[in-house]
Parts: structure tokens; sequence; C-alpha cells
């Protein structure tokens, strides 16, 4: 039950990804990196976090840390680089969650926060924060993409393409 849950978010995730890829993708350079007042201030910056972030939350549900200087550190300068690795993400992300078991989504997860303080929450909300997280950071993207103009396609979870 909580599984296929979180299944079919980590595929509306990596659909809204892929969404938002290809739009950045029709941005120059510049035009990705300029200042646009969002979180991470770019859209560049704000990619750069949402793959942080689930590279952070992803070694924590693992058991493999993954270690960061802050939650602003620029992973990849290069777009096209940046965006093989969340896709890679995304895979990894729904791979994790295949693995998981009832049993397993009704226990805890204990973790170190980005400051090093540890902290121990229940598995299935750190897994909805971390789609949740994605959600809201796509939201700025969105607007940054339409103040400039630029088709980010369909967000609805329920227009989601069905699995082939």
């Amino acid at each position: 039950m909580w599984r296929d849950h979180y299944a079919h978010l980590a595929r509306y995730n990596h659909w809204q990804n892929g969404q938002m890829l290809a739009a950045c993708a029709t941005l120059d350079d510049d035009e990705r990196k300029a200042d646009r007042g969002l979180f991470f201030h770019s859209i560049h910056g704000t990619l750069n976090h949402l793959l942080l972030t689930d590279r952070l939350w992803l070694g924590r549900f693992t058991g493999q840390p993954f270690p960061v200087q802050s939650l602003a550190q620029e992973l990849y300068s290069d777009f096209p680089i940046l965006s093989q690795e969340r896709q890679r993400t995304d895979q990894d992300l729904a791979d994790y969650v295949a693995t998981l078991s009832e049993p397993a989504l009704d226990g805890d997860l204990a973790y170190l926060t980005s400051t090093g303080s540890p902290r121990t929450l229940p598995l299935r909300l750190c897994l909805t924060h971390l789609f949740n997280h994605q959600t809201h950071h796509r939201g700025q993207l969105t607007a940054a993409l339409g103040q400039l103009g630029r088709d980010f396609g369909t967000t609805d979870l329920i227009f989601m393409p069905a699995e082939a």
C-alpha cells in the first residue's frame, strides 16, 4: 500500500524533473544562471539544490551518507551533466523505493542533519518530505520558466502518463 504510493510519487518526480529539464534546456546558460530571486537564486541553483538534497536524503535512506558543505553547494556547473545526474538520481530514488517493504515503511529513520545534529523521524514522513520538497522547488522553477515564456508542460499528478 505505502510502497505503491511512494513508487507512484517517485514516478511522478521523475516525470516532472524530465519536463523541467527539457524546459530549462531551451534556455542558454546565462538565462539559467541569472538571479531570479529564487531561494537558491537562479534556475540552475535551484536545480542543483534539488539534486543535492535528493542525494542527501538518498544517502540517509541507504546508509551511505552524501556529505555536503551547504544546501546551496553547486554540484555541477555544466547543465548537460547536471541533467544526466538528475535523471540518474531519479532512477536511484525509484530503485530505492522498490526495495522497501511495508514493515520497513512503519519504521523510523535515524540520521544526521546537514549541520550534523542527530535526528530520528518516521521513514514515511522523511519520504513524504523528499517528494514534497521537490514539488515546492519545482513550483519556483515553473514560475521562473513561465516568466521567461517557456512551456514546462502539465504538472498535475492526475495527468501523469500511464506506465508503458
